[in-house]
């Protein structure tokens, strides 16, 4: 079982063994597959940096109510957690390790934190009841804030056809007949839509770490342990 001293990327580790264990050699292979083209095209891509300002984009909560960036930070800087979709497992993984160790931190700064995904609800609301998390999950309707950052990427042939044996459709993924989902990615911003830090993780399976968001926000990581 995880402790609250344990990093992401050992949990991470632990499920990449169990993978390895009990996955079909095809199912592994073509996992392993995209992460690593991902990976590989990474450099090449264009996305926002440290300094860009942000267009004046809006979010969506359970309700429809619209959040925007400049709701976001209107007293601060706000932390957003980007995720690729509500059954995706290693979402499933991050999103609770940043309520049991970022969450309470950040509450008591004042500093919002919110996680966000193009998947439509109500299904993306799911990984937060699912989760019991004490931080909102908001929806980017047809991936835009995500394409302005550009932090999407689109599924290979192999992952598209592994989707639609399993019954999945672009639609309940994203809300858009593409098949396209957001990098996991921490995006902290300041007021004025003003980029602070961005970590975009090409795969899926490594991600930040919380020292290094408590770090970028001039926070001490020893407040880990007092954060419950």
């Amino acid at each position: 079982m995880s402790t609250p001293s344990s990093s992401l990327q050992s949990r991470y580790e632990a499920v990449e063994a169990e993978r390895r264990r009990t996955w079909s050699p095809e199912a592994l292979a073509g996992n392993i597959a995209q992460r690593e083209a991902l990976v590989r095209a990474q450099p090449e891509t264009t996305h926002v940096k440290a300094g860009d300002v942000l267009s004046p984009y809006t979010l969506l909560d359970a309700d429809g109510a619209t959040v925007s960036l400049d709701d976001l930070t209107s007293s601060g800087p706000a932390v957003l957690v980007f995720f690729r979709f509500a059954g995706c497992p290693a979402c499933n993984i991050a999103l609770p390790y940043y309520a049991e160790t970022l969450a309470s931190i950040l509450k008591a700064a004042g500093i919002p934190l919110v996680a966000v995904s193009s998947q439509p609800f109500p299904e993306l609301d799911s990984i937060r009841t699912r989760n019991d998390l004490p931080f909102p999950v908001l929806n980017d309707p047809e991936l835009a804030l995500s394409q302005g950052l550009g932090i999407t990427y689109l599924f290979d042939e192999t992952a598209q056809a592994a989707a639609i044996s399993k019954g999945s459709r672009s639609e309940a993924l994203n809300g858009t007949p593409r098949w396209e989902l957001p990098k996991p990615t921490v995006l902290v911003l300041n007021p004025g839509r003003v980029v602070r830090f961005i970590d975009i993780s090409p795969d899926w399976m490594r991600r930040t770490e919380t020292s290094t968001i408590l770090k970028v926000l001039g926070l001490d990581q020893k407040d880990v342990s007092h954060a419950a």
